[in-house]
């Protein structure tokens, strides 16, 4: 593992109060798939090189959604991803996920990440829209 890698993690495990690194790892994973499957080309690429290298297939190498997911949808399907989840628990895996992934990518990209997006991901991100309301 290299220090980028743990350095992500320990982020998330904080963001996300998990007790350990192994359920920060599980959310990301989880997260990251998900969101990759609804990612394409240069923005896709550009945010695969900018999260650690254990990510990197993980983003780029996803299962294809077949259509977007609202953000709604989109806490369904990580809750039924991870064992035990409910949506308020995906909800929080997904905004420690999100967030230091938001952190990692920079402020532009992840505005052209969000454009690819159905709205309202952009509080999935930690990142409201100024004057949008949800």
């Amino acid at each position: 593992m290299t220090l980028r890698w743990e350095a992500f993690l320990a982020e998330i495990q904080e963001r996300g109060e998990y007790d350990t690194p192994q359920d920060a790892d599980r959310a990301a994973r989880v997260v990251l798939a998900l969101l990759g499957a609804h990612l394409v080309g240069d923005v896709r690429a550009e945010l695969a090189a900018r999260l650690p290298e254990n990510l990197t297939l993980i983003l780029l190498n996803p299962l294809r959604a077949t259509e977007p997911l609202s953000p709604e949808r989109f806490v369904r399907a990580t809750a039924a991803w991870i064992e035990g989840a409910t949506e308020p628990t995906a909800l929080w895996d997904i905004g420690a996920v999100l967030s230091t992934t938001a952190d990692a990518a920079g402020d532009d990209l992840t505005r052209r990440v969000l454009l690819q997006l159905p709205p309202g991901y952009d509080l999935l991100f930690g990142r409201p829209v100024p004057g949008q309301r949800p």
